[in-house]
């Protein structure tokens, strides 16, 4: 990340809670790893807004399933 300040935090986590809303799941360690490096690389591709952030994620990684080992990596979101 280009930056460290507390709203920049903000911004991924927001979106990686969106993530949790949408889905209607629980916090599970795994995805939520998986998710804030998605988030970190998004964020370091210019995405600076919890809405923006939060659609990719959405739309890219739909469900839990597709936050294990074997689901697409961050690069497809580009």
């Amino acid at each position: 990340m280009t930056t460290d300040t507390p709203n920049d935090y903000r911004i991924m986590s927001k979106a990686v809670r969106e993530w949790y809303r949408y889905y209607e799941v629980e916090w599970d360690d795994q995805a939520s790893s998986f998710l804030c490096d998605a988030a970190i690389e998004l964020y370091d591709h210019g995405c600076r807004s919890v809405e923006e952030m939060a659609t990719i994620l959405i739309g890219t990684y739909v469900g839990l399933a597709a936050t294990r080992i074997n689901a697409p990596s961050s690069d497809s979101v580009h």
